[in-house]
């Protein structure tokens, strides 16, 4: 791409030259595997190919177009990754602390791990308490890889984590994740491919898995105002199982009418999870404002 005005080449994105690093250390990973038979290898080669046509032959290899509007991207060093990978809780709060100027909780890996947020990360190796903690620091629950994958499509498309295979999932419905870059029905089908049965009934519904404010319910209006989550739906009768974010965590059968849809966030995330002593510690409250003055 050339400017408008001066006719001088335009340099490529971050995001441009992420792509092409990422499909050269794939196709260099193939490679030493040999395994370059294989349409894996031959689908990484054209990508390759694409991404260096769409950044150029003259480019010089340093310069890249800098976005000034976002905020400077951390690059994680490779201990934290292998601290994420290990779900070794101490070591990566300690070093997203350590420097409160920069946006460590939002930090991606390098170029040839596909440039991965530290959430995704913590949602490949199914580390629940870690994925929450991130959360409530600050984390991009869509934050996407150089290939676009989200921490949701990283869980969906996991089999690891015997025994709680839906807690990734709802976690990250809880705190307002969509479905990039798939569509709905898609993720419904990642999610019954991996015999995720559960998980694709909540997907497959408008507030399947959401956190919820109860509204207009006349038969118990002391609720209104108060937070759940839409564990179940109930196609028989067009209704929602939901657990109140109460100490007593009541369960409740509601309508869509008594429901709206409210995200978990940093400031109003309706439980908090502490990390004390080298183990994670999840409090509850009666009320989001107990939860807020916590």
């Amino acid at each position: 791409r050339k400017c408008p005005i001066c006719r001088a080449r335009i340099p490529p994105s971050k995001e441009m030259v992420t792509t092409m690093l990422t499909y050269r250390a794939e196709k260099q990973r193939i490679e030493d595997n040999n395994d370059t038979s294989s349409e894996h290898y031959h689908n990484t080669c054209l990508g390759l190919e694409e991404a260096k046509e769409r950044i150029g032959a003259d480019w010089d290899g340093v310069t890249v177009l800098e976005d000034k509007i976002d905020k400077q991207t951390v690059m994680m060093p490779d201990y934290i990754i292998k601290a994420i990978g290990k779900g070794d809780i101490k070591t990566v709060l300690k070093w997203i602390n350590a420097n409160p100027t920069e946006d460590r909780v939002n930090a991606i890996s390098n170029a040839e791990t596909m440039a991965t947020p530290a959430l995704s990360l913590a949602s490949i190796g199914n580390h629940l308490g870690l994925m929450t903690l991130l959360l409530q620091l600050g984390a991009n629950v869509g934050g996407t890889t150089s290939f676009g994958s989200t921490p949701l499509s990283a869980a969906l498309n996991c089999t690891n984590g015997a025994g709680n295979l839906n807690e990734r999932e709802r976690l990250l419905l809880s705190w307002g994740t969509g479905f990039s870059p798939y569509s709905r029905e898609e993720c419904v089908f990642l999610a019954r491919k991996y015999c995720k049965n559960k998980v694709a009934d909540l997907l497959e519904t408008e507030l399947g898995g959401r956190r919820c404010e109860i509204v207009n319910l006349s038969t118990r209006p002391e609720l209104n105002g108060k937070t759940c989550v839409a564990d179940e739906y109930l196609p028989d009768i067009n209704q929602y199982k939901v657990t109140l974010e109460t100490k007593s965590r009541e369960v409740l059968v509601l309508g869509a009418d008594n429901l709206n849809r409210r995200d978990r966030t940093p400031q109003d995330c309706g439980y908090y999870m502490e990390f004390k002593n080298g183990r994670t510690i999840r409090h509850d409250f009666d009320s989001s404002e107990d939860c807020k003055a916590f």
